[in-house]
């Protein structure tokens, strides 16, 4: 018999949740997010399968029977077909125990693809069987944007308004969000940092009448289903590498919300065969402060060339919080209280010795070190990469010993940071064929100022055209 997982709330004061209630939930109602009840175990492939047969045998166990085997397996194929790739997430080797894992193939060309085309399809499918309609309301630093709408602009039972942050994502990001004309997605640019966007879109799912009224839900990674869709790469990585019976493989991962190197985390708790998880910050290098002094201390966000990791407080590092306090929602919801009152959070030694230091390494990276690194790649490799994936290689090279695998997660196109990468290597990266146009299409957007008050009302109005 099939069981039924239950999902929990990290600060341990919201309903029990199956998997369908939650996917729809996004955010817990106590302002927690959901995880788990208790961790399934997962096995490799032994060899090599089709990513979309593994994404549903992997993600199966989270789902149980709120969803049919046959249905999950269906809305896998469809959401990888979308991808570019026949591997969909192709490994690029790059030197010696160095590999490059392609995320960038799916529609928008970022890695959140990989999770949103399925998320979009998930949507769908429980909202079709419930005969139910929910707005999903999103905050961006760049990628999930445009990833989220091209998963639900098709979706008929799902309204979508996105928040951004004005003038700090790059013109590519921006076109693939506002030259859509799907009836159903709006966006916005907020006059704001991205953590002012994430702010604001947290306040509005805890304003608990606002979140009813308008049935909000979630695409970013404070959304469950969109973390547990991103554990599959880790285990089809190692799968492709043939290293299901090596030594553990690491991964060095571009991060500033921790959503992606969370689910590398979750893969090796589950039993992937992750061996270190390697944390690469821009300049806004908060984790990589946590991880050399135990505290986590928020500071004021600093542009960048890097800017989808612009970031200073890292949402899903709430997850794994909870696990480090034995899954105690009350002392994780304290811990939480305190971040927000001083901006800083402290973790003992003994709790950091048990579950930081044996698994995590973290390096910071400059401007000038990332566009170093892409003409270091270009140079000696002859392949262009973005410079958040430069980030991450750099911290590859601090972080990782030379015998040492590692696999670095390429998690957008270099188009779409063409200026930058132009700046490092003198070459234009072009974009796929499909978004060739994208410069000459008719952009659609509002602005507002960072007011909650004003952005709700744009979202009950986005809510009623429908």
């Amino acid at each position: 018999m099939t069981r039924t997982p239950q999902y929990v709330s990290t600060r341990g004061n919201a309903p029990r949740l199956g998997f369908n209630d939650t996917l729809l939930a996004g955010l817990a109602s106590d302002g927690g997010l959901y995880v788990p009840e208790s961790w399934p175990s997962v096995k490799h492939a032994a060899t090599e399968a089709p990513f979309a047969q593994r994404a549903a045998d992997i993600i199966a166990p989270f789902v149980g029977d709120q969803i049919k085997k046959s249905d999950l397996e269906e809305m896998c194929r469809s959401a990888y077909a979308t991808f570019r790739d026949p591997h969909v997430v192709p490994l690029r080797e790059l030197g010696a125990n160095r590999w490059l894992l392609e995320l960038f193939h799916g529609p928008t060309l970022a890695f959140k693809d990989v999770a949103l085309q399925l998320v979009g399809r998930l949507f769908d499918h429980v909202l079709t069987a419930r005969g139910q309609r929910i707005t999903v309301v999103g905050a961006t630093s760049g990628d999930t944007g445009s990833a989220a709408i091209d998963g639900v602009k098709h979706c008929a039972n799902v309204s979508m308004v996105i928040l951004y942050p004005k003038g700090r994502i790059s013109e590519v990001q921006r076109r693939q969000m506002t030259t859509v004309q799907s009836p159903n997605v709006h966006t916005v640019a907020i006059d704001g940092s991205f953590d002012d966007c994430q702010d604001l879109v947290k306040a509005m799912f805890n304003d608990r009448a606002f979140r009813e009224e308008h049935q909000l839900a979630a695409v970013n990674s404070i959304n469950w289903a969109r973390v547990l869709a991103q554990v599959v790469y880790y285990f089809t990585a190692i799968e492709q590498l043939g290293a299901v019976d090596s030594g553990p493989v690491s991964f060095s991962v571009p991060t500033g919300n921790f959503g992606n190197v969370l689910s590398g985390w979750i893969a090796r708790r589950i039993g992937a065969n992750v061996g270190h998880l390697i944390v690469g910050s821009n300049a806004n290098d908060i984790l990589t402060r946590f991880f050399e002094t135990q505290t986590m201390s928020a500071s004021t966000v600093v542009p960048t060339l890097s800017p989808s990791m612009d970031i200073q407080v890292s949402s899903n590092f709430e997850r794994l919080l909870f696990e480090m306090n034995d899954r105690d929602g009350e002392a994780t919801a304290a811990q939480l209280t305190r971040f927000r009152e001083s901006r800083q959070l402290s973790v003992d030694a003994t709790t950091f010795g048990k579950w930081i230091r044996p698994v995590f390494r973290g390096q910071r990276c400059s401007d000038a070190e990332t566009l170093a690194k892409i003409a270091e790649v270009h140079d000696t490799y002859g392949v262009l990469v973005d410079p958040h994936t430069a980030v991450g290689l750099v911290a590859t090279d601090a972080c990782a010993e030379p015998s040492e695998p590692v696999i670095t997660l390429a998690t957008a196109h270099p188009a779409k940071f063409s200026d930058a990468v132009k700046k490092a290597t003198g070459v234009t990266p072009e974009l796929p064929a499909h978004l060739a146009d994208l410069f000459d299409r008719a952009e659609r957007t509002e602005m507002l100022p960072n007011d909650l008050a004003a952005v709700q009302r744009f979202v009950a109005g986005a809510v009623a055209s429908r």
